[in-house]
Formats: structure tokens, sequence, C-alpha cells
């Protein structure tokens, strides 16, 4: 079943996932508390990284728009990736209690916390209100308009799970959720709402389109057996122009966010924080070079490799800020 919030999943003796055996999880965390971590994909952390990624592209860009970097900046950077994690947490167990039905039903995904017994769904529901009640406490401290977008964020998390069920296009519904970050910090770190923030998310749901159709791709047999939509069913051997255009789409937009958010800057600023964008259109395009929508492995190493690809522009933009 499509789901970027985790990885392709296989049976084992303990009920962790094959891909994901030997990590932190199942080597060093209490025997107790094992399934919820899992339930949090807290083995498997490139959900939490793309999730956390337009927090941090937000902070940079905002912080070059108001040229000013503080140690509150400091904390929205830290705070942001703790709420990453338990975000990512809380959307992977709501996710779970939605699909319990349909993972049990699918071999793969049969090992997972709630489907194999490990966890109760009402033992899953306390796990995701502690998560979100510990976000939350963070979210309080930043300016009360990032409070307020902290909580609207909600609304397409709590969509996302069932976007699959009624449409072509989940990607969409990812993608909103997945980088709500981008307009939260640039808010936190400016006290209001600005076009280069509604810009950046714009890009980095184009962005979300782009890997998580690639991550699709590994499912599409078992997807197309439940009824389970996803753009890489819609798009088929079409994809690789699709990805095109969502590359195009993705560095367009980010490249008008970070023009928006460096207007007032010497050209030599721009033009440093600009290779940020084209940065990441590099990484993007070598996926495609080596894009194999059949062969599984090399489409799992391709998503995973995202995190490295959102992590490019970051350089960029600090040396910028120095200018």
């Amino acid at each position: 079943m499509t789901q970027t919030t985790g990885m392709p999943e296989a049976p084992s003796a303990k009920g962790q996932v094959a891909d994901s055996a030997g990590n932190w999880v199942d080597t060093r965390a209490p025997a107790a508390w094992q399934p919820y971590l899992r339930l949090s994909r807290l083995d498997r952390p490139i959900g939490t990284w793309l999730l956390l990624l337009p927090c941090w592209w937000a902070v940079a860009l905002a912080a070059l728009a108001t040229d000013s970097f503080t140690w509150f900046d400091v904390w929205l950077i830290v705070g942001s990736a703790i709420g990453a994690a338990l975000m990512r947490g809380a959307g992977c167990t709501w996710n779970d209690i939605t699909d319990r039905h349909i993972d049990g039903s699918v071999a793969r995904t049969r090992s997972r916390p709630i489907p194999s017994g490990q966890v109760s769904v009402r033992q899953a529901l306390a796990w995701m209100i502690v998560q979100c009640g510990i976000a939350f406490a963070i979210l309080l401290t930043f300016p009360p308009a990032a409070i307020a977008l902290g909580i609207a964020a909600l609304i397409p998390v709590a969509i996302y799970p069932f976007a699959k069920r009624f449409t072509w296009w989940p990607q969409v519904f990812l993608g909103l959720a997945f980088n709500w970050g981008a307009l939260l910090l640039w808010t936190a770190h400016t006290g209001s709402l600005g076009w280069p923030a509604v810009v950046l998310y714009l890009g980095g749901i184009s962005w979300t389109l782009f890997y998580d159709t690639i991550y699709a791709h590994q499912d599409t047999e078992d997807d197309a057996l439940i009824g389970v939509k996803s753009t890489a069913r819609l798009f088929g051997d079409d994809s690789p122009r699709w990805l095109r255009a969502f590359l195009v789409v993705t560095l367009a937009l980010m490249a008008l966010a970070v023009i928006g958010a460096g207007l007032d800057r010497s050209l030599p600023c721009l033009l440093v924080a600009l290779l940020g964008p084209w940065a990441l259109a590099w990484h993007l395009t070598w996926q495609l070079t080596r894009l194999a929508p059949d062969d599984s492995a090399v489409l799992l190493r391709l998503f995973r490799s995202n995190r490295d690809a959102g992590l490019l522009p970051l350089p960029f933009f600090a040396c910028a800020l120095l200018l």
C-alpha cells in the first residue's frame, strides 16, 4: 500500500520489518517500547527528514528576508526537528489505525504493530495523543500566528490516509501535510505569513509528488489488487515524463521563493541563495537518470536519497546569510 510515511515491509519473527532489522529500535529500545516505536516509524527516519527539511528551508529563507538570525531561530531549528519526529510518528500511528483492516490482508504489512496484535487500537490512539501533546507543547513556544498554523496542519494530516481511497492523487494530500512546515516556520520567524513561504510550500508539494511517485511504484501491483489509488498507477509507463515536469515545477517555485525572500539583499547574496534550488534540481535529475520503475531496490534507494537532495540547498542558504 502506498505510504511515504514508512518503507517497504516484510514480516519477521520479531514483528519488525525486514528492511529495518538491526536498527536502534531492535537493538537498544526496551522490548515493551518496540511496537510503539515501530508504530511511529522511528526505526526508519526518512519520513521525519522529508517532513523536517521544508521547515529548515523556511527558517533559512525567512532569515534571509529579514536579514536576521537569532538564538530563537536556533530553537526553531531544534524544535522543528523534535516536532517533525513527533508529528511524523503521530501521523504514522493515525495512518496505521485507519488502514488496520487493509494492512492485515496484505502479506507485507501483516507484521505492523496493530494488525499483528502487538498494539491495540485503543493503545495506538493513546500513543498518538501523547505524541501530539508533546508536539503541541513545543508549538506553544512559537508566536501566536505560527501556533494557529500548527493547529490547522492537523486537517491535511487527518485527511491523507483516506485520500488514496477517493483520488488518484493522494501524493498531493501527502504534500499538503508534509510541507506545512514551510508556512509554519516562516511565520514563526517573521510573525506573519508571506508570499515567498506560500511559493516555497507549493514547490515542496511538487517535490513530494516527485519522490512519492517514485516510492509508490514499488506497490503498484498490491495497490491494484486492493483498490488503492496512486500517481504511480495513474502515470504508469509515462511516469518519467511526469517526474521531469515535477522537477521543473519544483525548481521554478523554489527559485521564485528564494527571489522573493532575497529581494532586498545584494546581488551576490541572491545568486548564492539561488544555487540552492539548482542543487536540489541536480539531485532530482540524477535520480531520473537511475529510475527503474520495476526494480524495488532501486526505487527504495532513490526515495531515500531525497534526504540528501533536500539537504543540498541549506549550505547555499547559509552562505547567502553571511554575505
